[in-house]
């Protein structure tokens, strides 16, 4: 661990700034760690990140916390992920543990409701930002669009369940892999 540690510190002391300014959830926070991890520090990859959020989305549990563990993992190990969800993890606990506090005294004030009315607004234009640089590094394809448009259908207007989604598109995508890589041969 002695030469993990610094690193680990490093990811904790990253994932703790991404964690305390970041409002609206994982989604929200998935530029952040892009930005951060990947053009500032230059720890990963953006494919290394593209996978990282495939994984972090299928996986049960919230997005950025898992997220940050696949990322401390990557970079350090046990140690990176243990130290980076730590840091993920503290200031949502610690804001919410404050705010519940304090939301039944304020929750009635007109400005505070302004201000998280402008915080809505915020978080949507980060989760559209996660969603073109998403959409921007996958693959184009006709297969692709068809799998985003059912995917789009089936969870947003049909209310089918998410997993069963997630599950319906790894398994078409593996089969169209598997079908394309025979016609090549």
């Amino acid at each position: 661990m002695n030469t993990k540690f610094p690193k680990a510190i490093q990811l904790f002391l990253t994932f703790i700034k991404i964690g305390a300014f970041t409002f609206g959830g994982g989604y929200a926070m998935l530029p952040l760690i892009q930005k951060e991890i990947v053009e500032k520090k230059h720890w990963i990859t953006d494919n290394d990140i593209l996978e990282i959020v495939a994984i972090s989305e299928s996986t049960p549990g919230p997005i950025a916390i898992n997220a940050a563990t696949f990322v401390g993992f990557r970079i350090c190990g046990f140690w990176g992920a243990l130290f980076a969800t730590l840091g993920v993890v503290i200031p949502s606990y610690l804001i919410i543990l404050i705010i519940s506090f304090v939301l039944k005294e304020f929750q009635s004030i007109k400005i505070i409701q302004y201000a998280f009315n402008g915080i809505r607004a915020g978080v949507l234009a980060l989760i559209i930002k996660a969603l073109w640089s998403m959409y921007i590094q996958c693959p184009k394809n006709v297969i692709s669009y068809i799998i985003m448009a059912c995917s789009f259908v089936f969870t947003a207007l049909l209310n089918v369940n998410v997993l069963i989604v997630i599950i319906s598109c790894a398994i078409l995508g593996l089969v169209t892999s598997i079908v394309i890589s025979r016609r090549k041969c």
